[in-house]
């Protein structure tokens, strides 16, 4: 088995997979929004004092909200090249 091939003998590479990535980000969403829902209602949560939990929760769902608004942008563009083309 030959470590190099030069690019004469190279074969093209595949062309990307189209994946629905939304589906995934939907999901996390949702996790952390049950899980603010969580910190939010149970007691021993609230009783630390520490903003960590909610902070965390919060974080994940304004992260998430990026991630949603990256794959939309990402998807469109994809849409606008393959109608040109």
């Amino acid at each position: 088995m030959p470590l190099y091939l030069p690019p004469s003998r190279a074969k093209p590479p595949p062309p990307p997979l189209r994946t629905d990535d939304r589906r995934p980000v939907l999901v996390g969403l949702a996790v952390w929004g049950v899980l603010l829902v969580v910190a939010l209602v149970v007691p021993e949560v609230r009783a630390t004092g520490e903003g960590r939990w909610l902070g965390s929760c919060i974080a994940g769902l304004a992260l998430g909200l990026v991630g949603l608004a990256h794959v939309h942008r990402r998807e469109r563009r994809a849409q606008r090249e393959r109608a040109d083309h």
